[in-house]
């Protein structure tokens, strides 16, 4: 667990912010506004929280500007306090940090390729053929597969699985239970008979990817899924064969999408939603929780689809009028035609 203290004018110089206070102030951890105590620093980045900072005995708060008067402690001054909120929380972070060198417990082929620097935790196994980067971290019970590639600084957390041909960026960061490369759903049909298509394809995520636990990817089956640099995915997400998401692209748990899909670059899902196979989506699209696409979407924007929640006996009686959409339609048509006449 991270020990370190520092001074107040250190952490606003390190995140260039403007500090309004005692440069000295001695900060040891970071917490709520409600929750902090003298030596943590907090911060305000949602208006609803606001009505605590009068109160909160954090050493400091970094702020947006305009708010410094109704702060009763130190401020650090930024337009994204949230943003210097993540940046500040690397200082604190529990999470222990690996040494470099192999498990005994790990097997290992000879012909894997691994950095001096990298750190091999208890009983992973790597096959033939991997290539391991510099400062890459791969954790207990982890799988990698042969021929992987893994850049630079990526980290795998425990009992992640990489098949066969992954290819990772630098920086990535894999969360515990991930899946990646496994066979995407490919199958012909003979009299009723499914026969298993080989699916030959790799995955290829960029830099800077985030995969959530127990995630899964699928490989392609014939060209390759792609993950664009920056990309962040969510817990329990269903990538499948094929799939593109361009640089930046977010999605929340439960996220579905089929396959030969293609999204575009700044695009973020919401949780559970869900995308049909051989659909294109440009470029920042915002879909709300829950909505199923089933189309192209080729302008930037909000979506959603279904209906908010209501009582069951409310639901069920729209729930009918639905179903009679399609000939209330066709009888609205034939009275305008009607009347026209």
């Amino acid at each position: 667990m991270n020990q370190g203290s520092f001074q107040l004018g250190e952490i606003a110089a390190a995140l260039g912010a403007e500090l309004q206070g005692d440069p000295q102030t001695v900060i040891t951890g970071i917490a709520t506004l409600q929750a902090a105590v003298p030596g943590q620093i907090s911060f305000l980045a949602n208006p609803s929280y606001a009505r605590y900072l009068a109160d909160t005995r954090a050493s400091a708060v970094i702020l947006s500007p305009g708010l410094t008067d109704q702060s009763p402690t130190n401020v650090l001054l930024l337009d994204n306090p949230y943003l210097g909120y993540a940046r500040l929380s690397h200082w604190f972070d529990p999470a222990p940090s690996p040494s470099a060198g192999c498990h005994p417990s790990a097997v290992i082929d000879p012909s894997a390729n691994i950095a001096e620097s990298a750190s091999i935790g208890p009983l992973a196994v790597i096959e033939a053929g991997v290539h391991v980067g510099d400062n890459v971290m791969i954790g207990p019970g982890c799988v990698v597969g042969a021929r992987c590639q893994l850049g630079a600084g990526t980290r795998l957390q425990a009992r992640v699985t990489l098949a066969h041909d992954v290819v990772m960026g630098e920086r990535c960061h894999i969360l515990s239970g991930s899946v990646i490369g496994s066979d995407g759903f490919g199958f012909a049909n003979e009299s009723g008979v499914w026969h298993r298509i080989a699916q030959v394809g790799r995955v290829v995520l960029g830099n800077d990817v985030e995969v959530g636990a127990n995630t899964t990817i699928d490989r392609g089956a014939l060209d390759d899924t792609v993950i664009g640099n920056g990309v962040k995915l969510d817990n329990l997400i269903q990538i499948a064969h094929n799939v593109s998401i361009g640089d930046h692209t977010a999605m929340a748990a439960f996220v579905g999408i089929a396959g030969s899909t293609k999204v575009g670059r700044h695009c973020v899902f919401g949780g559970a939603s869900g995308v049909a196979g051989h659909v294109t989506i440009g470029d920042q699209v915002h879909l709300t929780g829950m909505t199923m696409v089933t189309t192209d979407i080729r302008e930037s924007g909000i979506y959603s689809s279904g209906t908010g929640v209501d009582t069951n006996r409310q639901w069920r009686k729209n729930a009918v009028r639905f179903r009679q959409l399609d000939a209330m339609a066709r009888r609205l048509k034939e009275l305008e035609k009607k009347c026209e006449g």
